[in-house]
């Protein structure tokens, strides 16, 4: 799995290939989707990364093969609770800092591991059917963010 981006314009390549739904599947990798949702809070003011994204995401998937369904691809909460988390994570940061440098950082903290969910969330209640279709609250501890 790649994580570190040497600069900016791979950010911004990425973001633009996954929101023209081009980006190769062997590049949405838990990076990749940690640098596409960075990509569009920082890049795309017209889109609000919680509202927009979920639909992007689910289109991404399909046009790589990838079926959005009760049992794999797209899922809600954890697309959500990642949104929360990064946006904590780029409100922490200047402004003009670049999103390679952040999405980085996050690629080396606890958020680089896909279960940190399960900090806040039983494996059971996160991988859950209603889960994956609707935003589910944490049942062991509230997020932090």
């Amino acid at each position: 799995m790649k994580t570190a981006y040497a600069s900016e314009d791979e950010i911004i390549s990425l973001g633009t290939r996954f929101a023209a739904r081009t980006l190769p599947r062997a590049e949405w990798t838990h990076a990749g989707h940690m640098a596409a949702a960075l990509w569009v809070m920082r890049y795309r003011p017209d889109l609000e990364a919680a509202a927009d994204m979920p639909a992007m995401i689910r289109a991404h998937n399909e046009a790589v093969g990838t079926v959005n369904d009760d049992h794999g691809g797209y899922h809600q909460t954890i697309t959500l609770a990642s949104i929360r988390a990064l946006k904590g994570v780029l409100d922490a940061n200047p402004p003009d800092m670049p999103i390679h440098q952040i999405v980085n950082a996050v690629m080396g903290s606890s958020l680089a591991d896909p279960n940190w969910l399960l900090e806040y969330w039983s494996r059971e209640r996160l991988m859950s059917v209603e889960a994956r279709r609707e935003w589910r609250d944490p049942d062991l501890k509230p997020l932090p963010f």
